[in-house]
């Protein structure tokens, strides 16, 4: 059937959820499943994409064009490029998260695409072992990222540069509340500063890399939950690993929130 381009509205017969919260409810659970698919730039577009899908629950017609302008605006002209936006739609299919049709302007020349998102599966719930068990979390790239940055080891002649650095010789990068809290438990200025590397992967991986208070209240938070655990004696093998994983699932509940935020936003717009 041949779909006619027109307002969003038009197409309100396309929406598979009831309301907002719905659609918003099924993106967390897609997000569960497949968030670690989609690389950083990809996960930007695909946010994206969910804001303009608020209007009618889970449909979009706006242009790539439009959306991309919309997401250099927010990050001061940083944004994506389209074959990125274009290789997360792709993804975005393959996984079963959405479908795209075409549609025709009234000549017959073809229009902007319409995106629809699917539900969730009822059948397959979503896998939330990366959640429940951060310590299991595959840091390979990350070690062998580390690895390239680190210098070839050698033996240095000043018996000063061979002795554990507490925190004060940390880095002026890492903030000094994180510095605080972490030198309780490692009074040393590597292991505080590869604590705060692993923070700011996560929260560019996140796409937060520009919203630095909120990283700090989390990092801070995430790392004092790894020391609860540690304490109780829980079997942590790979402390770094562990917080890590913390904090994926903590920035990831902010993803969340900021669905909810759309959503509030949308019905406070309705009643306008």
């Amino acid at each position: 059937m041949t779909i006619k381009s027109g307002k969003i509205e038009a197409f309100a017969e396309f929406s598979k959820f009831k309301d907002l919260k719905e659609f918003n409810t099924h993106m967390e659970q897609w997000m569960l499943l497949h968030r670690a698919d989609f690389a950083k730039g990809e996960l930007v577009g695909l946010k994206r994409l969910v804001r303009f899908s608020a209007k009618v629950p889970g449909v979009c017609n706006a242009k790539i064009g439009t959306m991309l302008k919309a997401i250099h605006e927010e990050y001061n002209e940083n944004g994506i490029s389209r074959s990125t936006f274009k290789r997360k739609i792709q993804k975005a299919i393959k996984f079963g998260i959405m479908e795209v049709r075409e549609t025709e302007r009234k000549n017959g020349s073809q229009s902007s695409n319409l995106y629809v998102f699917n539900r969730f599966p009822s059948n397959e719930p979503p896998k939330g072992g990366k959640m429940n068990h951060p310590e299991t979390i595959n840091l390979s790239i990350l070690e062998n990222q580390k690895s390239k940055e680190r210098p070839v080891e050698c033996q240095l002649e000043n018996p000063v540069d061979q002795q554990q650095l507490d925190h004060t010789f940390a880095n002026d990068k890492v903030p000094q509340p994180f510095v605080s809290l972490v030198k309780y438990f490692f009074n040393d200025a590597k292991t505080i500063e590869e604590y705060w590397r692993m923070t700011r992967i996560a929260a560019y991986r996140n796409c937060l890399e520009e919203r630095m208070d909120t990283v700090l209240e989390i990092a801070l938070h995430a790392f004092r939950q790894l020391i609860g655990k540690m304490k109780a004696k829980t079997n942590v093998k790979r402390p770094i690993a562990y917080y890590y994983g913390i904090l994926e699932a903590k920035f990831l509940e902010v993803y969340f929130q900021d669905l909810r935020e759309i959503e509030i936003g949308a019905g406070e717009a309705a009643f306008q």
